[in-house]
């Protein structure tokens, strides 16, 4: 499995007001697997809009609700346990190369809205930005730690 490609994807950390980070529970596993926004680019799509895209098809986030801060120099990447590389995307990718960017959430919680076309998520909440690695399925959370220290300098910045 380790001939295979990575996954163009993207990824978002999203702030509020008050610096923590909005996480949500999926909703196809039995684990208490809770994430950040994520997902897929497709071909040709820049990292952004498809960041921007993923946000609002999985929260109802929608791109004139949050703001760009920063965008991690360089993808990150993942890697899948072998029991579910064969089982994710057809078994065509090994993990996901993922473009991490740091937004601020401007909206109200309550125009969060999980019930989306197709549901990924089933519940939601605001964590410390420090929490994020033991809320995170374990093959994820070296990924989590990557884009903690990716975004060191501005979650160290008061909002």
């Amino acid at each position: 499995m380790r001939d295979l490609p990575y996954r163009p994807a993207a990824g978002i950390m999203l702030l509020n007001e008050a610096g923590k980070v909005f996480v949500a529970r999926r909703i196809d596993t039995t684990a208490e697997a809770w994430q950040m926004p994520q997902g897929g680019l497709d071909p040709g799509e820049d990292a952004q809009a498809g960041a921007l895209r993923e946000l609002e098809e999985e929260t109802g986030i929608p791109a004139d609700k949050v703001a760009v801060i920063a965008e991690a120099a360089e993808p990150l990447l993942y890697d899948l346990p072998a029991d579910l590389q064969k089982k994710v995307w057809g078994g065509k990718y090994r993990g996901q190369k993922q473009h991490w960017f740091l937004l601020r959430f401007l909206g109200r919680d309550d125009e969060i809205d999980l019930d989306t076309k197709h549901p990924e998520f089933n519940a939601w909440k605001w964590a410390e930005p420090a929490e994020l690695p033991v809320l995170i399925v374990p093959f994820k959370q070296q990924l989590y730690r990557d884009v903690l220290a990716a975004f060191a300098d501005h979650l160290a910045k008061p909002a």
